[in-house]
């Protein structure tokens, strides 16, 4: 069975160019996650040989090392570290069912030889969901704990320098109903019960819902709702209520995420999502998530950038503006969220005191007022309904060049006083003059 990496590797190739000329200086840096279930079950083939035609036995995929080659070509051309996280299958085990490190060592010792390193890792991928993912048979708490016992002293003598995450769980913590995924198999707090805080820093995934394929069912309706929003709000409290147990003190991060399992729906691409997204990532600053890993750059429907042509969606330019704007120091902005209009903000990238402000106003009928304390250059994203994979920076399409660049993205000035805000939009207010004392 052929790897979603070799899959993605000649679309990779056809787009580097352009990555390499835009992704640097417009997302970068950031973390590239190479990971999922398929990788739980993959054979790493250590040889400059042709792709095996079939994997070995325990395995359900190949991996080549021309195609890694291509994942670390590709993180350094963008500015992008490498996240990614152990085979687990029974191809992995020696008779005991113990696991082994020769595949994990092989991955390591090969990405250091291409020039490249693993900024972190998880054992495996979503250990609470382990079946579905490729794990043995019967894989319990236990195995899991002995599992660690052997993964993370290897880690700690091959890559010392690599952020140990775990547990890694998903499909927790969240009341609503997840469609055909609303069940959980194992436990994170079972998980830590059963290693210990071996962990260098608290990880965990999230999915509001599962997509349609995966008999989910959400509604544009339901899209810039409220409860729909906050969903990401409860599953870090879950999780951190568990990290504040177990692993007191340590840092969390959001490891993987997009508006829904399974590839998303259709409007993952699509604007209305531009607000989950930014939202996101801005209540999560807020709690201290060191990092949100967005699936994927370019694949499926919940892809940042259109797969077959690589065009950008509403999310990447929205990316593309956090990046520019927001710094990382998280400021109290005073408003409360449990209104249409949600009101978020850092120090700005600028520095010297400066402030962005990001203003949602989920309300698709109606203007909200926003009383702006000093002049700034503002950057309003809207488009021409919910739907549409077109979006607009103060009235004007955002589109990149058939080369892959990007034209130099520019705000437009707003003065202080009272700012009303269009229904359905996303403001960014950069303040050069805010003179924060938290913004240096």
């Amino acid at each position: 069975m052929e790897s979603p990496i070799c899959q993605a590797r000649k679309k990779l190739d056809q787009g580097l160019d352009s990555c390499r000329r835009q992704s640097h200086t417009l997302l970068g840096p950031v973390y590239m996650r190479v990971s999922g279930s398929w990788a739980n079950s993959t054979y790493f083939q250590d040889d400059d040989l042709p792709a095996l035609i079939d994997p070995p036995k325990g395995f359900r995929g190949v991996l080549t090392r021309a195609e890694w080659k291509g994942v670390v070509d590709f993180s350094r051309a963008v500015d992008a570290k490498i996240v990614t996280s152990a085979a687990v299958s029974p191809g992995v085990r020696n008779a005991s069912g113990i696991w082994t490190q020769h595949q994990a060592k092989a991955l390591f010792d090969y990405t250091k030889k291409v020039g490249g390193s693993i900024a972190a890792t998880e054992y495996m991928n979503e250990p609470t969901f382990p079946g579905p993912g490729g794990a043995p048979a019967g894989y319990n708490a236990d195995t899991f704990a002995k599992d660690i016992k052997a993964f993370e002293p290897f880690l700690r003598k091959e890559s010392p320098q690599t952020v140990f995450l775990g547990p890694g769980g998903v499909i927790e913590g969240l009341s609503a109903a997840q469609g055909g995924m609303s069940i959980k198999l194992l436990g994170s707090e079972e998980l830590m019960k059963a290693t210990g805080p071996v962990y260098d820093a608290m990880s965990y995934h999230f999915y509001g819902t599962v997509s349609r394929r995966c008999m989910g069912n959400l509604k544009l309706a339901q899209a810039l709702s409220a409860e729909w929003l906050d969903r990401t709000d409860e599953v870090e409290a879950f999780y951190a209520a568990i990290r504040d147990k177990y692993l007191p003190g340590k840092t969390i991060f959001l490891n993987e995420t997009a508006e829904a399992a399974c590839g998303g729906d259709q409007i993952a691409g699509q604007f209305v999502d531009t607000f989950r997204f930014l939202n996101q990532l801005a209540t999560l600053a807020q709690k201290g998530v060191q990092a949100v890993r967005h699936n994927t750059l370019a694949s499926s429907d919940y892809g940042m950038l259109n797969e077959d042509t690589f065009e950008p969606r509403p999310n990447y330019w929205a990316a593309l503006l956090w990046n520019r704007t927001m710094g990382a120091v998280v400021l109290d902005p005073g408003m409360p969220k449990d209104q249409p209009l949600r009101i978020y903000a850092q120090c700005s990238k600028a520095g010297k005191g400066s402030v962005t402000v990001l203003a949602l106003n989920t309300d698709t009928a109606n203007e909200q007022s926003f009383a702006l304390p000093q002049q700034a250059e503002r950057y309003t994203l809207t488009a021409p309904d919910l739907t549409s994979g077109q979006i607009l920076l103060n009235g004007a399409e955002l589109k990149a060049e058939s080369d892959g660049t990007v034209a130099s993205i520019k705000g437009a000035h707003a003065s202080a006083g009272v700012i009303q805000l269009a229904p359905a939009s996303v403001t960014f207010f950069t303040i050069s003059s805010a003179h924060n004392k938290y913004c240096k």
